[in-house]
């Protein structure tokens, strides 16, 4: 599942002259679905294919019904330095997801459907067991494909210090689905903003998050 962020009545970060994070995150996703379908390994599902609003939970559920394997969510970033540049990669931070984790396991229990396991089957305390192994083997996932995500986008592009960050985001608190966000630069520095606005550049980018996804599902 790719997911180009923001959209609709939401621009997401606006950059020095003008660009919207939107369509940056909308055009970039759509040529990252094109390369995988092309290659005729994957079957692609997008959150959005226009320019709509999609809420953050109906994007992990759109995921979780569509049996995705991957998620992979599209940003451009913003900072208040405008001469901090280059691509970011986050996963769920062990913080964030201990604290989300109950809520979330209990929204996921009442619909007794986690990774596919009838949790109706089983006492209360083995469900915890099991959502707890679950958890814990989809952050292990995750944190591979960040991996791949940012050897990838080295290779072709500028990497924002301290690379692969971890932070709280809704999108990425699919208990069963290996997660990560990616934010393809700086709308905030001049430079890069006009770069995103480039449909060669987007390319790259696209090339760079396929080969990723290619490493993470063919190599391991």
């Amino acid at each position: 599942m790719i997911d180009p962020g923001h959209g609709g009545q939401d621009p997401g970060a606006i950059g020095v002259a003008g660009t919207r994070e939107k369509f940056v995150a909308l055009d970039t996703a759509l040529a990252i679905a094109a390369q995988l379908e092309s290659s005729g390994r994957y079957r692609v599902l997008m959150t959005r294919y226009s320019d709509e609003y999609i809420t953050l939970k109906d994007r992990v559920v759109l995921a979780q019904t569509g049996r995705a394997d991957l998620f992979v969510s599209v940003h451009a970033d913003a900072n208040h330095d405008p001469h901090i540049h280059g691509a970011s990669v986050y996963t769920l931070s062990e913080r964030a997801s201990d604290k989300e984790a109950a809520a979330l396991a209990a929204r996921e229990n009442s619909s007794d459907r986690i990774a596919g396991i009838d949790l109706s089957e089983h006492e209360p305390i083995v469900n915890e067991i099991l959502y707890d192994l679950t958890r814990r083997e989809t952050n292990n996932l995750s944190l591979r494909f960040a991996q791949a995500l940012v050897a990838e986008l080295g290779r072709d592009i500028a990497l924002m210090d301290n690379t692969h960050r971890s932070a709280g985001f809704v999108v990425l608190k699919a208990p069963d689905i290996p997660s990560a966000l990616v934010e393809l630069g700086c709308l905030s520095n001049a430079r890069e903003e006009r770069k995103l606005g480039q449909a060669g550049y987007q390319m790259r980018l696209a090339d760079s998050v396929a080969r990723s996804i290619d490493n993470y599902f063919l190599y391991g």
